[in-house]
């Protein structure tokens, strides 16, 4: 009798994150059914998939596209709108895979879980933002969360042989590897004429935008530190950052009695993202796959922190707690946007992030109407001080 195909939701289909995964669905036809999607602007492209992968339910930003994408796609796809189209879509399958960029993927991940569905997260910003709100609902019978993140996959990994008890006593810390961005070794004097031609060239990893420019700042390092915290029940003063220029080493543990453990591979989203869809099976495609035959080296050093100043503002955001994530990361997804923009230029961004976080006043963050509450804040703050 044949295992019965493993239902997916792929929300944000059309990024980094989201083409990849197709990637990984392509190859296996037989193991999963793609039934849900959602996207931005490429209306043309969401067609495409839903044409090529039979899905029935498709999200869009706003009615307009609605309107443009069923005259695409035809009468029997169901195209729901908005964040609440999001929420919807995030209850539908086994296996929902939230690729939906920064603050905007939180219906996703909130929704999956209370819906008891295995949630693959590409998403860092919600689970970051709200933390103590998705540790409830990950309470729910069959919820899970399985990180897509390159650097918390192999932490998922290496944490196999650790004790099930809260806390992880066991181990000594988590080392979260980082490539050193674009702009490793460099002072801040040659940092303050960087371009964005310069920043969005990530030496090893192709990421979208967003997150090609949080990987320059090392404000993705940052965000890491308070997902690994959150989604491993650990303190965020247990979890360091090592700088691994070669991206083969994509994370360790370190237990206490000395041993690391590793998780190597060649730099390919596939990897996790067909880890997490498959899991407890591993998938035979080989993405990744070293090869030992040739010889290659493995360097580590600690960042620059008086440089990259964004690891001691998480650090920072860690200590405080509830609702400062939220503010850290809705400030510099503002930051990020307004560089992007042409707004403001790549020095400016963590600082403005610094100026935002010096308003905080500690909240602990105990509802979705407190979290929206303080996103509006700290964005408004943000907004600020990057319009002319």
């Amino acid at each position: 009798m044949s295992t019965p195909r493993r239902t997916v939701a792929l929300l944000g289909a059309t990024g980094s994150i989201g083409t990849q995964t197709l990637d990984v669905l392509r190859r296996e036809p037989g193991a999963f059914e793609l039934i849900a999607i959602s996207g931005g602007q490429r209306l043309s492209e969401l067609a495409a998939i839903a044409k090529e992968f039979g899905v029935s339910r498709v999200g869009v930003v706003c009615e307009e596209d609605r309107r443009a994408l069923a005259d695409m796609v035809g009468a029997h796809v169901e195209i729901v709108v908005g964040s609440s189209g999001l929420s919807e879509l995030a209850r539908c399958a086994d296996v929902v895979v939230n690729a939906v960029v920064g603050f905007a993927g939180l219906p996703v991940t909130i929704g999956a879980l209370e819906a008891g569905r295995r949630l693959a997260l590409a998403n860092k910003e919600s689970l970051i933002a709200a933390a103590p709100l998705v540790a409830k609902v990950r309470a729910t019978p069959g919820a899970q969360i399985l990180p897509i993140d390159s650097e918390h996959c192999a932490i998922h990994q290496c944490l196999a042989g650790s004790s099930s008890a809260p806390g992880h006593p066991d181990v000594r810390r988590l080392l979260l590897t980082a490539s050193g961005g674009p702009f490793r070794g460099w002072s801040k004097e040659r940092l303050a004429r960087v371009t964005k031609s310069d920043a969005l060239q990530h030496p090893t990893w192709s990421m979208g935008p967003k997150i090609t420019i949080d990987s320059s700042t090392l404000m993705n390092k940052g965000l890491e530190v308070l997902e690994a915290s959150a989604l491993f029940d650990i303190e965020a003063q247990r979890v360091d950052i090592v700088v691994h220029p070669q991206s083969i080493v994509h994370s360790m543990v370190e237990y206490v009695d000395g041993a690391v453990i590793a998780q190597l591979s060649e730099p390919d989203m596939r990897l996790p993202i067909a880890y997490c869809i498959g899991s407890p099976e591993r998938l035979a495609h080989g993405w990744g796959r070293l090869d030992f035959t040739k010889s290659f080296g493995l360097e580590f050093e600690p960042p620059d922190r008086e440089v990259f100043g964004a690891l001691d503002l998480a650090y920072e955001a860690a200590r405080r707690g509830g609702a400062a994530p939220a503010w850290l990361s809705a400030a510099n997804e503002i930051a990020v946007e307004a560089f992007l923009n042409d707004q403001i230029p790549w020095s400016k961004i963590v600082p403005v992030v610094a100026q935002v976080m010096d308003q905080y006043e500690d909240d602990p963050l105990d509802s979705l109407e407190s979290l929206f509450a303080n996103d509006a804040t700290a964005r408004r703050l943000a907004h600020g001080m990057v319009t002319p």
